[in-house]
């Protein structure tokens, strides 16, 4: 793994507190002013605090995208907190995991705003013009990706571009989607003007140019994905021919390409440095720092474990490594949608089962990013592997979908060959010919299980109700899961926002 600065004890040394101790949440109760960078290192080590804020991306999208998929049937025996996620609950505006995905974006938000606010007043002590754009440009960069996560789970949020002080923040609404998009867009075409193809030393796994245009063809993409008559991510702008240059510069870049050794090869513990040097795989990784030895902080990783069940650990004499509290199970049927063959059943979904206590678990769990040959010594909050935020072959799937939209591209091409090509990695010989949006979107959800595009992946189809509600009929035989309705698509504002400055924002509707 390499060592470079993404999780970061730093952050806090940034910021100066709010007075206002009764505005306990962000983004309303930390929006706060910074004391002044005097020193390269000061903006060196402002900027990594704002990559820190990635540390949750993966755990947020396991418990906000796949446990509220089709890929997941969460109920537990007792209650959880996940629970009311898997069941699209009405009161969920309080839930741990609503209010985190919040609280963490807006919290990077901050810090790339105070980087950007520095540079601006005194960027001159970075000691070099070249270093001070890319600083911006990397911060542009993270505040988009922030923003982008923001605007798929909740849809109109506030938009806050400077530092601001806490009595600033009591008066700035929702904003609408297309003005958040505004600003995403905005800062990822500075981003691609201004960021290098790729990096040296260490700083390999930084935001390079080909991350920027992953994430903006998603924006634009997510843009033209449907409205379901909710202020959610998809406007139905059929911007897809905007997605396609792109896509096809990552493409053509020769820096990426489909790992041809095996499925299970690209989540190796062994394969986790971005490119140019590792994972070619890799546009873009979340990336950690496993085994400081002397350190009182953990930079590892603790996504791997979050949706496999303690008692598998248990199961194993492991008594260094917690999981989740009770099994969260991968749905049946995802499990069934595996074609005989097909490795990546094996390499995402553990169906082995466990005896743990006298008690025997026959129920699958995801195991996707899981080697149990590399259990930490120290820490279950210190596994050793990055979190691939954006895949390559997800670059190529996405041009696929863009091109079944009627973008230029070719159905032989750019959409059979390539679906042809993902399924032949994975074991399946037998060509498909004529591939169509559907079966694009159930290859799709077989690649890339327990990475936390699912839900997304059902926002931008405009079939998310539907879907979900016919797999509820099949899926639900505890009776738990509420009927799915337009207003699911996206999560509800946080209480804690809702009361820190009551009046200023109006709750989604339906929650």
């Amino acid at each position: 793994m390499k060592k470079i600065f993404f999780i970061s004890a730093i952050a806090l040394s940034f910021f100066i507190s709010s007075c206002k101790k009764e505005l306990n949440q962000l983004p309303i109760s930390q929006a706060t002013l910074v004391t002044f960078y005097k020193t390269p290192s000061d903006f060196y080590q402002g900027m990594n605090a704002v990559y820190s804020s990635l540390r949750n991306y993966p755990d947020r999208l396991d418990y906000l995208s796949e446990i509220r998929s089709d890929n997941i049937y969460g109920v537990s025996v007792t209650v959880r907190d996940w629970d009311p996620i898997n069941n699209f609950a009405r009161g969920i505006a309080p839930n741990t995991y609503v209010e985190e995905a919040w609280s963490a974006d807006f919290n990077g938000i901050f810090k790339a705003n105070t980087v950007l606010d520095q540079i601006a007043t005194n960027g001159s002590a970075i000691g070099s013009t070249s270093i001070a754009t890319r600083y911006q440009a990397e911060s542009k960069f993270l505040r988009a990706f922030y923003y982008f996560d923001l605007v798929r789970y909740f849809g109109k949020v506030p938009i806050v571009d400077h530092p601001i002080l806490a009595t600033d923040a009591v008066s700035i609404p929702r904003s609408p989607v297309a003005d958040v998009y505004k600003l995403i867009i905005s800062d990822l075409q500075y981003a691609i003007a201004n960021l290098p193809a790729s990096y040296t030393g260490t700083d390999v796994g930084r935001a390079s140019k080909y991350a920027a245009e992953g994430l903006l063809a998603q924006v634009y993409m997510a843009r033209s994905g449907a409205t379901y008559g909710i202020e959610g991510p998809g406007l139905g702008l059929n911007e897809w021919n905007l997605a396609i240059p792109l896509l096809n510069d990552i493409i053509s870049s020769g820096l990426f390409s489909l790992n041809t050794t095996s499925y299970a090869n690209i989540f190796s513990y062994g394969n986790q440095s971005p490119v140019p040097t590792g994972n070619r795989e890799a546009v873009f990784d979340v990336m950690y720092q496993t085994g400081l030895s002397g350190s009182s902080s953990i930079y590892g990783a603790d996504f791997p474990w979050q949706l496999t069940p303690n008692g598998y650990f248990l199961s194993i004499k492991d008594s260094k490594s917690n999981g989740s509290l009770e099994i969260i199970p991968v749905s049946n049927d995802l499990v069934n949608d595996y074609a005989t063959g097909d490795t990546r059943k094996a390499a995402t979904i553990y169906t082995a089962g466990y005896t743990q206590a006298g008690s025997t678990e026959n129920r699958p769990f995801f195991r996707k990013w899981l080697d149990f040959t590399k259990i930490p010594t120290t820490s279950r909050f210190d596994w050793g592997i990055n979190y691939i935020a954006i895949r390559y072959t997800d670059i190529l799937l996405l041009k696929a979908e863009c091109v079944l939209h009627g973008a230029t591209g070719s159905q032989a091409t750019d959409v059979d060959a390539v679906v042809n090509a993902v399924r032949a990695r994975a074991g399946l010989t037998t060509p498909l010919v004529g591939v169509t949006f559907d079966q694009l979107l159930d290859e799709r959800r077989k690649e890339f299980a327990n990475e936390g595009l699912r839900w997304f992946d059902l926002q931008r189809s405009g079939k998310l109700v539907d879907i979900m509600n016919a797999w509820r009929t099949k899926e639900d035989a505890q009776n738990k899961i509420n009927p799915i309705t337009a207003n699911y698509v996206i999560y509800p504002v946080p209480q804690s926002q809702l009361d820190a400055a009551p009046g200023l924002y109006i709750q989604s509707p339906g929650y």
